[in-house]
Formats: C-alpha cells, structure tokens, sequence
C-alpha cells in the first residue's frame, strides 16, 4: 500500500498556501502537472477529496483545512530535527530562514549577514522581507525560523529577544532647517505621510502622535519609508523614521533629521522564533551575540 511522504506533505502544503496549482508548483520548483499528480496521489491514499478544483482557483475541503494543517506540523517538527542534528555537529551550519520588516531590512540586514557569515561561514541564510503579520504567520506555520522584527509581539508561543532600541525622527524639507521642533499632536497639520496599513512602523507612528486610525491630515500613503522621504523633499508634509534609517534616507533627498522632545517616541527591534524549536537556546546565544555586535 502506498503510504504518504514528504514530498506529498510539501506540495500539497505549497498548493494550501497558494489555492493556485501553476504558483505552488513555481514555488516547488517542479511542473504543474507534477504538483497536481503528487495532490492526487495523496487523496487516492486517504479515499477522499482534498481539492475543490475551480476554474480560476482551488479551495480546500473540510479533509483538506484538517490535512493541510496536521501536514504543517509534521513539516515544520522535521525541519526542526534536521536543524537540530546539524546544529548538534558543531559550528553552525545549514539553512536558517530569517525574517525581517521592511523597515528594519534595508539599514539592519546587510549587518547581520555579514556578522553571521564572518561567525558562522558554512551558514545558509535565507532572508525574507515581509510585514509583520506575514511573518508572524510564516513563523508559526514553520516557514521562518527567526523573524526580526519590533517588539512586543506579545504571543505566548512565540519567545521575544531584544537587540536594540531606537528612537523615532521627524523628517522635514531642508527650508525647516531652522523653524522650531513642533509637538508630535501638532504633525498631523504638516501633513504627516505615513506608511500603509499592515506596516508596523505606521502604527506606532500612529500612535506616538496619539492620532485616531485615519488622520485628517494625512494625504499619502507609502509602501516604502524612502517614497515618504523623498515626497518630504519634495515639499509635501513630513513625516517620521527610525533612527537606523536616518543616513541612508537623511542624504537620500533635501530634507533635515531633527529628533523630537521629550518624550521622545522609538520602538525596540528583536528576534522572534517559536517556544516549541529545539534550537532555542542556540537562538538565545545567536540573539545575545547580534545585540553585542549591534551595540
């Protein structure tokens, strides 16, 4: 009797995630028709459906939500294993999926790839960009290891580790170089450009000002911290930044940096992984090592 394998859990796991058989087999790497006969391999094994096929998309049948998700653990407890035996061999070696936020990635990721390749060279790292809800989600499905991200998060199965606080800056046109430091609840009259929703950093913008969801004053939205900078220098509104952003977009557009009164808004950047992974101590021993070389 054929019985289920990995490689059935994958796919089908790859077509769960994406509802569309031609994009999950682009993300396994294989042929469609390859993808869709392991699917149908493993409904043969279970006598039953998983599949709703329509003509555009797929949905999943009640049998298929459950397999899709038992198949999930199995898939992220033998990912763990096999970190934990390459970890158990000495330095660390092997793939290690980190995550990052988009406004972290592009002033932080550059560093920490060349301080973990420089300690461990037969290190594997994959990084991906991505918002924090999707990294949260990937995390806890087993498809991140790590995710850098700002804290706290504040889920019981996740384990939080700071690395750095930062404060927040205002970014105004060059021509305010001198012009006084207003109020965080006097910037939404500036206007104050703000990044899209699902970003972090907007929320806690959002909050430091202490403005209600939408902002009468806001008159853009970005998806990059950089449009907001360089529409800053263009004379439209302000906006805020992370401290770790300010010399790339600080020389990026005529704009000055000012830091704002007291007191002054930031956030704190950690690592994030699952309570349940074996590597956690190495995780705590990899965090400690980053915020060492960080300070």
């Amino acid at each position: 009797m054929t019985k289920i394998t990995l490689k059935h859990l994958r796919y089908f796991d790859a077509l769960a995630r994406h509802r569309h058989f031609g994009r999950a087999a682009e993300a396994s790497s294989i042929s469609q028709p390859a993808l869709s006969l392991q699917v149908k391999e493993l409904e043969e094994i279970l006598g039953a459906p998983l599949v709703e096929r329509g003509a555009r998309q797929i949905g999943l049948t009640l049998l298929g939500e459950e397999v899709a998700a038992r198949g999930r653990e199995v898939l992220r407890a033998v990912d763990e294993l096999g970190a934990l035996a390459r970890a158990s061999t000495g330095p660390w070696s092997g793939r290690l999926r980190l995550g990052v936020i988009p406004t972290v990635a592009p002033y932080l990721l550059p560093r920490l790839m060349q301080e973990l390749g420089g300690r461990f060279p037969e290190l594997d790292l994959r990084p991906r960009e991505a918002v924090t809800p999707k990294l949260l989600r990937d995390l806890g499905e087993g498809r991140l290891d790590l995710a850098l991200l700002a804290l706290p998060v504040s889920e019981p199965s996740l384990v939080e580790h700071p690395l750095l606080d930062e404060e927040f800056l205002l970014v105004r046109h060059e021509s305010a170089a001198d012009l006084p430091i207003p109020p965080l609840s006097d910037l939404p009259a500036a206007p104050l450009l703000l990044l899209e929703e699902g970003h972090c950093f907007r929320d806690q913008a959002i909050a430091a000002c202490k403005l209600p969801r939408g902002p009468a004053g806001e008159i853009m939205e970005g998806s990059a911290l950089s449009t907001l900078v360089q529409m800053v220098g263009a004379g439209i509104g302000v906006t805020l930044i992370p401290e770790m952003a300010a010399e790339v977009e600080g020389r990026s557009a005529p704009v000055v940096l000012h830091r704002l009164p007291e007191p002054r808004p930031g956030r704190r950047i950690g690592l994030v992984w699952r309570r349940s992974n074996p590597l956690s101590d190495r995780f705590v021993d990899l965090a400690e090592g980053l915020r060492t070389a960080l300070g």
